[in-house]
């Protein structure tokens, strides 16, 4: 079966610079606030999630305890 082959040429450093510089202009970049309110909403869940575990460590505990002094 033919395969076809495919040569790449070796880009110079000026036409990769510029392939970067095309493909970062592309970029749409989030707004201030929306920024803000993701920033927000990620400590909330991040605070929200630490209590969870603290408070099912502490459950695990207490159960372990109560078996260890059985």
């Amino acid at each position: 079966m033919a395969e076809a082959k495919t040569k790449t040429k070796k880009k110079s450093f000026s036409e990769w610079w510029d392939g970067i510089k095309t493909e970062f202009g592309k970029i749409v970049w989030a707004d201030r606030k929306t920024v803000g309110r993701q920033t927000t909403a990620v400590v909330i869940i991040s605070v929200i999630l630490g209590l969870l575990i603290v408070f099912f460590d502490m459950v695990i505990q207490y159960g372990v305890d109560k078996l260890i002094k059985l």
